[in-house]
């Protein structure tokens, strides 16, 4: 891994976790009419800090999509799963909460674990696979099991619905992030014009803009314990099945990396747990809430 490819992920994930946080802030403030509704973006572009926090979520994702032009998938998306850790950072100023054996367990776990599925996988590139129905397969799976947590949601948006609108986001986000990794292949073959002849860079903003009516729509309705959790955790798990899945990526496959692989994501995906459910989040919504106005009858 080169030292490059190592600081615009981490600040990538900086500029994220602190962007989430931000956003989170203000989404609480929206009405509860905006449920996923994309109404809900019009209604937070009026919030300052809203507005602050997507700027630097869009800084991220830029630093991100650099960081994938130059390494595989694999080993990008652990590292910017760390996004979490600098949420925690600023939650914990907001908050003046200490970190506590949950916040330092979580953190051992998580950079742990990044770095034990970083040194037991190595992950490498390779031949992407040019068969479409492998592509569209796993794309369609991710995006199915998306569909199907929002529908979920739906029916109980203020219990289970924001950390199952958080995964749904998470799961979208991580096929984004291979769809970007694509055009950036397409860029360097054949510059902009072969950019703009392909499908990619328009699933990628579909599927932001879908991604990003889910996030606001989780954190409007709940603390970032309930959702951030669920979107750092998913994101890494589909990006690193599309890059195995579709993109060449390699990771080794022998018994004892594959035990250590598999320890690393779930000691990332429990350290995710305990930091996005530590006191020093936000705990939610303090302020009345706005609702659509009762229809009047005669």
């Amino acid at each position: 891994m080169s030292l490059q490819i190592l600081i615009l992920a981490v600040t990538a994930a900086c500029c994220l976790g602190f962007g989430f946080v931000l956003q989170q802030n203000a989404a609480q403030r929206a009405p509860l009419s905006d449920f996923l509704s994309p109404r809900i973006l019009l209604d937070l572009m009026k919030m300052p800090r809203w507005l602050g926090g997507i700027g630097l979520m869009v800084v991220g994702m830029a630093l991100g999509a650099m960081a994938l032009g130059q390494g595989e998938i694999s080993l990008v998306e652990p590292l910017l799963a760390t996004n979490l850790l600098f949420a925690l950072m600023l939650s914990r100023r907001q908050t003046k909460q200490p970190l506590g054996r949950q916040g330092w367990t979580g953190l051992a776990l998580l950079a742990g674990g990044v770095t034990a599925f970083i040194v037991a996988g190595q992950p490498t590139g390779g031949t992407a696979t040019d068969n479409p129905l492998r592509h569209w397969l796993i794309i369609g799976l991710m995006i199915g099991v998306a569909l199907l947590l929002t529908g979920y949601a739906k029916r109980s948006r203020l219990s289970s619905g924001p950390a199952l609108l958080a995964t749904a986001a998470g799961l979208l986000y991580g096929v984004q992030d291979a769809l970007t990794r694509v055009t950036g292949q397409r860029f360097a073959e054949g510059g902009i014009t072969e950019v703009l002849t392909g499908w990619q860079p328009y699933a990628v903003v579909a599927l932001g803009l879908t991604g990003l009516v889910l996030v606001q729509s989780a954190f409007e309705t709940a603390s970032l314990r309930m959702s951030l959790p669920a979107l750092t955790a998913a994101q890494p798990l589909a990006g690193i099945a599309c890059g195995v899945g579709f993109l060449g990526d390699r990771l080794r496959t022998d018994a004892g990396a594959l035990a250590w692989e598999s320890a690393g994501l779930a000691g990332i995906v429990v350290g995710i747990i305990l930091l996005g459910t530590h006191s020093a989040m936000p705990c939610g919504v303090t302020q009345p809430r706005r609702t659509a106005p009762a229809l009047q009858t005669p």
